[in-house]
Parts: C-alpha cells; structure tokens; sequence
C-alpha cells in the first residue's frame, strides 16, 4: 500500500506534496518547506510522493494536509531514523476559503519502522522508542515553527 513504511496513528493519509501543489502559492511553499528541512539535514533527499496512488491509500486520504518525506543515505544517529515523514494538517474556513496550517505531524523511521513522533499539534514532545538527540530534536522544532510560519503567510 505504502511505498515507504510510513504508519501514522491516524487512518487518515495526506495528500502527496506534489499533489497539492495546485497553484503557484503552494508550490513556491512546498519548495520553501524543502529548502529550510534542507539548511538544517543537509543530507536529506525529498519525497514529495511518499505514498502509493492506489484505491486503498485513496480511500484514507486527508484532503485538508501536505505530506512530505525525507531519506538520508543511511541512518541518521542525530535523529534515530533514515526517514522522516512530514505531515501538514490544515483548516479551511468555509466562507472565505482561507486554508490555515494548524498544526504538523512528524515521524522518523528506519527499517523497523516507526522509532519516535512528535505533534505540535499537542505537546510538542517526542515520543518513542528510539529519539532524536537533544540538539537535532531542537533543531527540528526549530524547522516546525518556521513551516508554520510559511504555511500561514498570507497569500497574495
């Protein structure tokens, strides 16, 4: 079903970031998200296709959130994990279409599978088996406070 193993504790999956990127707005965010994840995990390659386009993963998506994966070419001992999937949820305001960023979903994965989440969502704590080091969780929340930040720029 999934081209990577990504499990989120929701049934729900997001919409493919390149899938998403409908207008010029959004694209220019998506890229402007890949390029901060980028100045912080260098090393990183995008996914902006992290799931399968099948009935099944089409039954369960999520219209209303952008999901974007991240490899590294080997694991990653700051971040306990390989990969990383990225998930931005969203609420559009019925009356004006305004679409707000509120809140983001994070996981990080090796090959056996999820090893830690954090939510901004909630807590905005990490929990798992296996977590990020201290500096590379801050500099991951560091990295969820600017998308915030991006997503919810006013759109021109």
């Amino acid at each position: 079903m999934l081209t990577h193993p990504f499990t989120l504790p929701h049934k729900e999956f997001g919409l493919n970031a390149a899938e998403q990127a409908t207008s010029l707005e959004l694209t220019s965010k998506i890229a402007s998200l890949v390029n901060l994840f980028k100045l912080e995990f260098p090393a990183a390659r995008s996914d902006l296709k992290p799931w399968a386009n099948d009935p099944d993963t089409r039954e369960l998506v999520d219209p209303e959130s952008i999901d974007v994966g991240f490899h590294f070419p080997g694991v990653s001992r700051s971040l306990q994990c390989r990969s990383l999937l990225i998930q931005i949820r969203f609420h559009v305001d019925l009356e004006t279409k305004a679409r707000r960023a509120v809140g983001i979903e994070l996981a990080g994965f090796d090959h056996r599978g999820k090893q830690w989440w954090l939510s901004t969502i909630d807590s905005w704590e990490f929990v798992g088996e296996h977590l990020p080091s201290a500096d590379a969780g801050q500099r991951l929340k560091e990295f969820l406070r600017q998308a915030l930040e991006l997503f919810n720029q006013p759109e021109d």
